[in-house]
């Protein structure tokens, strides 16, 4: 085994192995064979919320999630990408063990939050779901009053305390962008809001909990531009306090809101490194032919 080491990258392959072209990496992957994913350097030297640690994932036979390794930085926004079908949202799912919930599911490795296994012997799967917040596609407000719904994840840890549901109802919905458009009708059904505005209390609700992971499943696929763009400013404002993982079809999403993106396809991580990078001069050409469309 040869090592090469050239400015931000770092790649093995076999010494008798000819260099790979696009095609012929994908077809290796399709055949299931093994390839090994990039990742730059940019990443070693960030801090780490979550390390996912050569992760498998079956459902049944059906292998998903194929030797997964990779970093999420601290307060920093990162992309999942890829085709359908490629893993990202069992990726994502897997992050607060949401696939525990499908009985044909079964793993290997580990993914590690803050030092701890997510996975470990005796882990406490609600308790852990309490250190995520989860944002899926459709916005799922609970049939009940705007702030019940922004106070929830209190409420269920035994808060009763006005003062202090009224201080974190306030600073939520302002984290969502949210508080002004809502502030004269808390009491009113979350239902009569807006899509957009379901969304964005969605996701004042997950932060209320102060979540040291915020996890968004295609956020904005389900809003029109102008929602879609206040949610993409709303992930701006968030980051640095948040550290949020984020699944997008919508590559221009990925590139305006996201500081690393992850290509993946067929279960398989394939590049992963500063987004900027990723699009204008990514190590692979598959992954330059999936972020420019001639795929997917």
């Amino acid at each position: 085994m040869i090592v090469q080491a050239t400015p931000g990258r770092t790649e093995q392959h076999e010494t008798r192995a000819a260099p790979m072209a696009s095609a012929s990496r994908l077809e290796a992957i399709a055949r299931g064979d093994k390839v090994a994913s990039e990742t730059h350097e940019a990443l070693a030297s960030e801090e780490g919320v979550l390390e996912i640690e050569q992760f498998d994932l079956w459902y049944g036979q059906a292998q998903a999630l194929h030797d997964i390794s990779m970093r999420i930085p601290k307060g920093k926004v990162t992309a999942l990408v890829g085709p359908s079908g490629c893993g990202k949202s069992t990726l994502l799912r897997s992050v607060n063990r949401l696939n525990d919930l499908i009985d044909t599911v079964r793993i290997e490795g580990d993914m590690v939050l803050n030092g701890a296994s997510i996975y470990g012997p005796g882990v406490d799967v609600i308790e852990l779901r309490k250190r995520m917040g989860m944002v899926f596609q459709k916005s799922n407000p609970f049939p009940m009053s705007i702030y019940e719904n922004v106070v929830y994840s209190l409420r269920i840890d035994g808060e009763r305390n006005k003062k202090t549901l009224d201080e974190v109802c306030e600073r939520s919905l302002r984290g969502a962008a949210l508080w002004d458009e809502v502030k004269g009708r808390l009491q009113e059904s979350a239902l009569g809001l807006s899509g957009g505005q379901q969304q964005r209390l969605c996701i004042a609700r997950a932060i209320a909990a102060e979540p040291e992971v915020l996890l968004m499943d295609e956020p904005c696929s389900a809003l029109d531009p102008i929602a879609t763009n206040k949610i993409e400013d709303l992930i701006e404002q968030l980051k640095g306090e948040y550290t949020i993982l984020i699944v997008t079809h919508n590559m221009q999403q990925a590139a305006r809101s996201s500081d690393y993106t992850a290509f993946m396809y067929l279960g398989r991580l394939i590049e992963y490194g500063p987004t900027d990078v990723i699009f204008q001069n990514p190590l692979l050409p598959e992954t330059q032919d999936y972020v420019t469309g001639r795929f997917g």
